[in-house]
């Protein structure tokens, strides 16, 4: 099912930004920070606010539209953050990787939009 592996995407990845964040903390550099905040918006929030919406609306998880913006949003949200953290370690040749995860993000975000717009809220109630 799309909203659990959604959700337990979110739980790794809120994880390992928790433990990115500890890090940071112990060593006392926080150059890294930008990637670790694109980590946990990306990675825990919205994955599980995603796999929530799936979870209340079936219709919308059973579509291949549906399937389509779970992958690209778990995609994105660990590609992008990489790439911002290569960029921030002075990886200028790994730019593109931010360019291409940011995208990745986007396009998940716009899939997303389009799930909703067809779907509704309807849930498993039948309200809207």
């Amino acid at each position: 099912m799309i909203s659990a592996l959604l959700m337990r995407a979110s739980a790794v990845l809120a994880l390992v930004g928790m433990a990115m964040g500890m890090a940071m903390g112990i060593t006392h550099d926080f150059a890294l920070a930008p990637a670790h905040a694109h980590l946990n918006l990306l990675g825990f929030v919205a994955l599980f606010l995603f796999g929530l919406y799936y979870h209340a609306v079936p219709d919308a998880a059973a579509s291949v539209l549906g399937k389509v913006q779970a992958w690209t949003a778990i995609v994105g949200a660990v590609v992008f953050p990489i790439g911002i953290a290569a960029e921030l370690l002075a990886e200028p040749m790994l730019h593109p990787l931010v360019v291409v995860g940011s995208i990745i993000v986007f396009a998940g975000a716009a899939l997303f939009a389009v799930v909703v717009f067809r779907h509704g809220t309807q849930g498993r109630r039948g309200a809207d």
